[in-house]
């Protein structure tokens, strides 16, 4: 049964390492086979330019053929910043493929892109998302960061 998704998919891409749990019970639960995987970092630089603001730097990513006319579903395991999934979705379209996002949970309170949202999520939440699978990680210190007091 697929009650949220519309119609179905040519393939998935999959951004690392977030994206593979969702991505593979997804895939197995709408039978996707055709499954690629993208990894992307925002790296810091000596750049006078906020973290935020980073360019990102495609790790690995399918190449254009393997994307171009296909519907394909993107998935990652959080919208924050959005900042990842919309890149990966840029590139798809750039490539010539027909992108729509998937996250387990989309973060509109902390979004950088006001006037975009995943095509599918699982639940909105404003809170900080620790996932059972990378509790030892850590958490990332720009979003970890103390609320200003007044």
């Amino acid at each position: 049964m697929r009650p949220q998704f519309r119609g179905s998919f040519d393939g998935m891409l999959i951004i690392t390492r977030g994206g593979i749990i969702p991505g593979g019970l997804l895939a197995e639960a709408l039978d996707i086979k055709y499954i690629l995987t993208a990894a992307v970092s925002f790296p810091v630089t000596d750049r006078p330019v906020p973290k935020l603001a980073a360019l990102p730097e495609f790790l690995q990513f399918p190449d254009e053929h393997l994307l171009h006319g296909r519907r394909t579903l993107v998935v990652d395991d959080v919208w924050g910043s959005g900042r990842t999934i919309t890149a990966v979705k840029d590139r798809v379209e750039t490539a010539g493929g027909r992108p729509e996002t998937c996250v387990l949970h989309f973060n509109p309170h902390r979004s950088l892109f006001t006037k975009a949202e995943p095509a599918y999520y699982g639940a909105v939440t404003d809170a900080f998302i620790v996932y059972p699978w990378e509790i030892d990680r850590g958490v990332d210190p720009i979003f970890a960061r103390q609320p200003m007091t007044g």
